[in-house]
Order: structure tokens, then C-alpha cells, then sequence
């Protein structure tokens, strides 16, 4: 840890401390004007509490009240605490997906962290892109900070079965589709599906990435799992404000805990947990913010060392987040692996090893023992092959396990609004060998990448009791979902990737084992239609679309903005 600070060094002494100067003194004068004496803020750390809370986000519309407990905590730790509202990224609503607004919030994270007088920020997210936006700013900005995860909700029931949010939503819509489910049981099943607030209870990309977050060491030990409305999610909010606090006085910073070392363990950490594949494109993204460079060949030597013990849905075939949690959380979890960790490694809260030194583990069925694991390696894996020459990804674990390794003949949507109108036209000749492959779904070309990546199955195939198909696409797939869906082909269609010169009839092998993906057409013909492509017309002619087109990068470096990501330092401004 670093030595303690004096109030003096302290950053927002540069707003309140510096005597005899104007813009001091009208600092000062608008705080009474907000209704604070000198003596409540000067001299005290300024700590920052950004809350991505909003009406329309279910999985945070509880953070209103835990912003108030981090604030109690920073009061009981003698630190000033300021509530600020920014950006909420709403999986359920924000259209055509949040991950093309992931890139602004962090934006705005790193800049407001920047420009006021803040000491250290307490970061209150959850929902899928809210926790590596909010990372991805605070590691740019380089000011104290630590993540309040907003948790998982309650599990879902409907006639004796426990539902998990998101699985159990593609499982009954497909039954329905095929005939098993009546609108009204349909009806009936969607007010049993997410019973609380918080995000998905499944292993689904915020379970994951909030457990990213904790094993990088940006959390209180045990925060990520605590479902939302349990009383000790109110009681860990508190307790990460009076860290913060304490943080500001040490001048711990995101750049001495967020490590290459942090970041080998987050992707161990995720691989172990059978952890959503939209984890690579963020820990990619948020190792490059911090100029650690992660690349898809670490997460698939990774995978190759670590099995699955997480005994969690999708991956896991049993139980969901609160069932994990009270087998011990992710320290436990780590515990179960800590020969593949970096244990003297800094975290917000001491060193790794001290984080999980106590952990036990309560039931061994929902996190496995080395010896009885879900899976023997990681939960994702890394593809290569002419389709996809800088990478693709594949959840293995939550596929058909025939299908791992499969040839078949392509049926090629141009885009997500031709495939909805076409999967189930009888003409399409679609079966169930049949490799379903969509393009112009990837960064520039969805736009934002969004979770088009689980093709649904045709109708008179599911009817036929066909769960599972190959699936190909430069999109992206929630981290609730399974099936055997190759997704974030890189470089995308929308810019000449591959995927562009695929046609239906086309023959493509996929093989797992061999970590293989290929279209079976000779280079001589790819090379005549590559010079046929024509590039599709730019999607956005002003406005931040346009921004995006221009700065976002592919999947496989993590669809970062390239002028956000390049090295480079941004001075703190002058207050005076």
C-alpha cells in the first residue's frame, strides 16, 4: 500500500484549500450554497459515488437506495461523499444494444472523474456493459476508486421449478414456439421469470463480469454474488464507502491493483466459472485502458489449465447465483484454485491471497472440487480458420456436445430483420445439419454488436424436438443463452471479414477440439466474390453513430474507441 496522504495532498484541496485565491473563495461560497459549512468537506476526502440507477433498469433500480448506504459509510469513515448520475445502460430496453454506449459511459466515467473535485469514486453498476464501462473510465481516469456490484436478483418460480432469467426465457419461448407451452402458461411463466430487482441470477455476462471485477480486486471481498435485495448487499454498500475513504487517504489507484497479473487471474476466473463469452471483449477492453495487453490466445492457453467448477446455469446444468452464493462466493471459488492465481497481488482490501485466505466452500456441488468438475477446461473457446482470421468464440460447455464437432451446409441471412421474416419460410430448406450463419451483426455492422449471435431454431424444427444447431455470426450472444453459436468473427462482415463471402450451400466445418472453424471453398473463389463485395452504405452520418463508426475497433481487441484506448496520459486540470 502506498503512505497516507495529508489533507493537503489531497485533490480536492486544489478546489476548497488554496487560501487567497477568487476561484477558491467562489468554490467555497457555492458549497454553502448547496447547504454545506467548510468544515463538513475541507480537509476531508471528496469521495465520488456514480450511480448508473434509473427507472427504466431493472437491474439497478435499487441503487437509488444503496447509493445512500455507500454515502452513510463515507459519513462514518469522515470522508464527504457527492452523488453523481450517469449514464444507465439498460440490457432489458436500449436499443439496438447497450454495448454501443458502452464506449460512453466509460467516457463519461473517465472525464467526470477527472474534472471535479474527487478523491476516490465508489462505482455502483451491474448490468452487462455498466461494469466494464464504469472500470474501463475509472482505470482512464486513474483516481481511487472500487465497484459496488448491484447483484443478482431473486430466482425465478413458475409451477415448482426454479427458473433462471434470461436460459429459462430462450428454453419456454422455444417450447411455446413448438407447440409445448400455451400462451397462457407463457403468460403465467413471465411473472415468475425475474421476481426482484438486480441483474440476471444466471451465470449470464453480469453475474460474470461483476465476479471479473472482484477477482481483479476492484471489489470487497464477497460483493459480486450478494443478491440485491439480501440486507448484506445493503450492509456491503456502506462497508465500500468507508473504504473509499480510505483509499483516498492511501492513494491506492486503479493502475497499481489492475495488473497484468489481475488481469490472468479475471480470465481464470471467468474460464472457471463457465462465464459469458461477451467477458472476452471487455477484459480485452479494459486490459487495453489499462495498456495491458490481452489478446484472444491468453484466454485460450488459459482455458486449457482450468476446469469448470462453477456448477452454475447456463454452464453448470443446477443452480443459479444465489445458490453460489451461499456456498461461499467467489472467494470460496478461488480458494478451490489459488495454485493458478497471483496471490500477493494488490487489491482495493489488502492482497488476493488475504482476500480468500479464510473462504470455505459449503457445498460442493455448486462449486465443484478439482476432481468432480462441470468441465475439464475453460468454458470458452478461442476459433481460428479462414471464416474467422483474427478469432472467433464459442461457450462449448453450454452447447450439444455432437455438435462440437460438425460439417454442414450454410443458409446465409444478410442481417437480423431478413432472418426474423425468413427462418421459418418452408422454401429455406433448412435441417437440422444445416449451419445457420448471419453477418452485418458485428461492431460498425449491428450497429453496437448486438446479442443477435443465438439464431432461433426453425419452428418445424423444434417441433421435431431439435434443440441445437451451429450457429455462425460476428455477433454477439447473451451471457444467458447456450447453444452452439460461433460468435465475434473477426474482422466483421460489415468491413470485408469472411463472414461477407459466405452463400447459402456453402460448406463450413466446425471443430472444437481443434479449436477449427472453416468455410470448405477454395481461396480461388473466395478471392473472385471478395472482388465482387460491395461495402455496405455507412449506417450513421452524424451524431455519436457517427463517432462510433469512426473509432471503434474489432472484437477480438475489445470494440474499444481507438482515441480511448491509444497510450497517453490527460493532465488533471488546473482549479485554481
Amino acid at each position: 500500500m502506498t503512505g497516507r496522504l495529508r489533507p493537503e495532498d489531497l485533490r480536492s484541496h486544489q478546489w476548497y484549500g488554496a487560501e487567497g485565491q477568487l476561484r477558491t473563495w467562489s468554490h467555497n461560497a457555492r458549497m454553502r450554497q448547496l447547504g454545506y459549512e467548510a468544515e463538513e468537506y475541507r480537509g476531508r476526502p471528496v469521495i465520488a459515488v456514480l450511480n448508473t440507477w434509473s427507472d427504466i433498469n431493472p437491474c439497478h433500480v435499487h441503487l437509488r437506495e444503496r447509493a445512500e448506504a455507500v454515502k452513510r459509510g463515507v459519513w462514518q469513515a469522515g470522508g464527504f461523499p457527492l452523488e453523481f448520475p450517469v449514464a444507465t445502460l439498460s440490457e432489458t430496453y436500449q436499443k439496438p444494444t447497450p454495448m454501443l454506449y458502452r464506449n460512453l459511459l466509460a467516457m463519461e466515467t473517465e472525464e467526470l472523474l477527472r474534472s471535479y473535485p474527487i478523491d476516490a469514486a465508489v462505482l455502483l453498476g451491474g448490468c452487462d456493459k455498466s461494469t466494464p464501462a464504469l472500470l474501463m473510465g475509472a482505470a482512464s481516469a486513474d483516481v481511487p476508486a472500487l465497484f459496488v456490484p448491484a447483484g443478482p436478483m431473486l430466482p425465478g418460480h413458475w409451477r415448482g421449478e426454479t427458473l433462471g432469467s434470461g436460459t429459462d426465457m430462450w428454453k419456454y419461448w422455444d417450447e411455446h414456439r413448438a407447440g409445448n407451452l400455451t400462451d397462457c402458461e407463457l403468460r403465467e411463466l413471465q411473472g415468475g421469470l425475474a421476481r426482484s430487482p438486480g441483474h440476471c441470477m444466471t451465470m449470464g455476462t453480469a453475474s460474470t463480469m461483476t465476479a471479473a471485477a472482484e477477482a481483479l480486486g476492484m471489489t470487497l471481498p464477497g460483493a459480486s454474488s450478494i443478491p440485491a435485495v439480501d440486507s448484506g448487499h445493503e450492509r456491503m454498500a456502506a462497508a465500500s464507502g468507508r473504504r473509499a475513504v480510505e483509499l483516498a487517504w492511501t492513494g491506492l489507484k486503479p493502475s497499481r491493483i489492475l495488473t497484468r497479473e489481475a488481469f490472468e487471474d479475471a480470465v481464470t476466473t471467468v474460464l472457471g466459472l463457465g462465464g459469458s463469452t461477451n467477458a472476452v471483449i471487455h477484459l480485452i477492453a479494459m486490459a487495453g485502458r489499462c495498456q495491458v495487453e490481452l489478446t484472444l490466445d491468453d484466454f485460450d492457453r488459459i482455458a486449457r489449465t482450468v476446469p469448470v467448477l462453477a456448477n452454475v446455469r447456463p454452464g453448470g446444468r443446477t443452480y443459479l447465483m444465489e445458490d453460489f452464493h451461499f456456498a461461499g462466493g467467489l472467494p470460496a471459488f478461488l480458494s478451490r484454485i489459488t495454485d493458478l492465481l497471483h496471490l500477493d497481488r494488490p487489491t482495493v482490501n489488502g492482497t488476493l491471497g488475504e482476500q480468500i485466505e479464510s473462504a470455505v466452500v459449503h457445498d460442493d456441488d455448486v462449486i465443484r472440487t478439482r476432481e468432480n468438475p462441470v468441465a475439464a477446461e475453460g468454458g470458452v473457446a478461442v476459433l481460428r480458420g479462414n471464416l474467422c482470421p483474427d478469432g472467433a468464440v464459442i461457450k462449448h460447455i453450454a452447447a450439444e456436445q455432437h455438435l462440437l464437432k460438425h460439417t454442414g451446409p450454410a443458409v446465409v441471412f444478410d442481417d437480423y430483420k431478413t432472418m426474423q421474416r425468413t427462418i421459418n419460410d418452408p422454401e429455406s430448406g433448412i435441417t437440422a445439419d444445416s449451419v445457420l450463419v448471419l453477418r452485418n451483426s458485428g461492431p460498425k455492422g449491428g450497429p453496437g454488436m448486438p446479442e443477435y449471435g443465438m439464431l432461433p431454431i426453425p419452428d418445424h424444427l423444434l417441433k421435431q424436438g431439435v434443440r441445437d444447431m451451429v450457429r455462425i455470426s460476428d455477433a454477439r450472444m447473451s451471457g444467458t443463452s447456450y447453444g452452439a453459436c460461433a460468435l465475434h468473427m473477426a474482422p466483421e462482415s460489415y468491413v470485408g471479414g469472411p463472414l461477407a463471402l459466405v452463400r447459402t450451400g456453402d460448406s463450413i466445418t466446425l471443430d472444437v477440439e481443434a479449436r477449427a472453424l472453416r468455410l470448405n471453398v477454395s481461396e480461388e473463389e473466395l478471392e473472385r466474390r471478395r472482388k465482387d463485395w460491395v461495402p455496405p452504405p455507412t449506417r450513421y452520418e452524424r451524431g455519436y453513430g457517427a463517432l462510433y463508426n469512426e473509432q471503434i475497433t474489432q472484437a477480438d481487441t475489445g470494440c474499444d474507441f481507438e482515441f480511448l484506448a491509444r497510450p497517453g496520459k490527460n493532465p488533471d486540470p488546473y482549479a485554481g
